[in-house]
């Protein structure tokens, strides 16, 4: 184990301890270089199952989102959307249009303020639009229409063609078939285990990566598009996709977000990063904990993995995810001595 982040290893080991899931992972790259690759436990709860390894793909859930945020960055850089102040109804074919969608815009999808809720009768609207924070699935997949219809491609092809192939990644993509390199999901006993889409166009909840795969994505970040000393994406696409875009709210206590990253902008206390992580830094957490935080000021990349599907009780999520990036600073700072 890597003495400099002892605290952080001991704490993501103790969350795997905690947690309704048989496996967990951990990798921190520091000034670039990997400082920590950990692995614990197995691949489902099978008797034969395999154990946690490096080529294993875990299910990222809700950090999928970065992609897709990559994507929509990538929309406007390259001029398919004019601004992502536009009324999203601007971008969206007549058959996909809604009554309620009026006045929303896509930075109000990329934030988590357009107010959108699905349910059984179809949308409805929660509060107006840039007026609160609200998560919902519902943004993902008026983005993925948006997408469709502007570029002409699927979230998944943009990001296949512009970062999968060039850093030449295997072990990251939305899949609906699956072999012994994946972990299954674990969920309560009483409910069923995990099924993912059948469609796989990026919109939906069935993506997988590696730790290490994650990580380089995260590095790529770090690095403003650079990996391995070749740039490979356009630097203003990641800043503009890891900047601060929310509204002003009401609320200063609501989450800080950029292209559906979670970005430190203030000390909001809903904010899903920790209170000693600097201002600058990003982050993305899935329901199945699976956590990438990246922190320039530090020149940190972190991923940890688990196999949940939510919470055990008495399991505060919030707290831990801060911590995850609180015990990075504090093993930092412990190693030179402040």
């Amino acid at each position: 184990m890597n003495t400099l982040f002892s605290k952080t290893t001991k704490a993501v080991q103790n969350t795997y301890e905690t947690l309704n899931c048989s496996g967990g992972s951990l990798i921190i790259y520091h000034q670039n270089q990997l400082a920590v690759e950990q692995y614990w436990g197995k691949q489902s709860n099978k008797e034969d199952a395999k154990n946690i390894q490096p080529h294993t793909k875990f299910h990222l859930a809700s950090c999928r989102k970065t992609y897709v945020g990559f994507a929509v960055a990538y929309a406007v850089m390259n001029g398919y959307i004019d601004s992502i102040d536009d009324d999203i109804t601007k971008h969206l074919p007549i058959d996909k249009q809604h009554p309620l969608y009026k006045g929303t815009t896509i930075r109000h999808l990329l934030t988590h303020t357009h107010g959108l809720k699905l349910h059984n009768d179809g949308v409805e609207r929660v509060f107006k639009a840039g007026e609160d924070w609200g998560y919902q699935g519902i943004n993902i997949d008026i983005l993925s229409e948006i997408l469709q219809f502007t570029t002409k491609k699927t979230i998944a092809q943009i990001v296949k063609e512009e970062v999968f192939i060039p850093l030449q990644f295997k072990e990251t993509g939305w899949y609906n078939q699956f072999d012994d390199s994946f972990v299954e999901v674990i969920r309560p006993e009483s409910q069923p285990h995990w099924t993912a889409p059948i469609n796989i166009d990026g919109s939906g909840m069935n993506m997988y990566a590696s730790t290490r795969e994650f990580a380089k994505w995260g590095l790529l970040h770090l690095n403003q598009g650079m990996l391995d000393g070749q740039q490979v994406i356009d630097p203003l696409i990641i800043q503009l996709a890891t900047s601060f875009q929310s509204p002003v709210l009401m609320n200063p206590d609501l989450p800080d977000n950029g292209f559906l990253w979670f970005v430190k902008n203030s000390p909001a206390q809903r904010s899903e990063i920790g209170e000693f992580v600097p201002d600058g830094s990003y982050q993305i957490l899935g329901y199945t904990t699976v956590t990438l935080l990246v922190i320039p000021q530090e020149n940190i990349v972190a991923v940890r993995a688990f196999n949940s599907f939510g919470n055990p009780e008495g399991y505060n999520y919030l707290r831990d995810v801060k911590d995850f990036g609180n015990n990075i600073m504090l093993d930092i700072k412990q190693a030179i001595g402040v």
